[in-house]
């Protein structure tokens, strides 16, 4: 199987937003990455919320799914129990749905590597004990 790119908000707002600390790093991602890249409904939801917030326009968020740039690729409904018991596990970091989200895609997915700008993948686990293997912004 080929490796599985799932994408985090950080990586998708840092992309959208120019004045992002990372927006050349996400930006050399997305031109080199084939698309789609894969996700879940809530970091579509926290994007489009950012991007409101902070004056741009939140209809970019699911235009990345009509453009094919983006597929949501996992159903929270079928997957909520497991959901529910890794943000229970994880409640001292918080996790956040999203995160919870992007963690099980990454169980559920052979050779995923999750593109994010969030440091928390570093703490998380998939399957309970494997590091989830990341792309992100180099550390300074």
């Amino acid at each position: 199987m080929s490796e599985s790119i799932i994408v985090d908000t950080g990586a998708l707002w840092a992309w959208l937003h120019p004045g992002d600390q990372h927006h050349a790093w996400a930006a050399a991602q997305m031109e080199r990455l084939p698309p789609p890249l894969l996700t879940c409904e809530p970091v579509l939801g926290e994007l489009s919320f950012l991007l409101k917030t902070y004056g741009g326009d939140p209809a970019k968020a699911p235009e990345l799914l009509s453009l094919g740039m983006v597929q949501v690729s996992m159903s929270l409904e079928d997957e909520a129990a497991a959901i529910v018991q890794m943000m229970r596990r994880y409640d001292n970091v918080p996790m956040s749905l999203a995160d919870a989200c992007l963690v099980r895609l990454s169980e559920m997915r052979d050779r995923a590597v999750v593109l994010t700008t969030d440091s928390d993948f570093l703490i998380y686990r998939r399957h309970g004990r494997l590091v989830i293997p990341t792309l992100m912004p180099p550390r300074k």
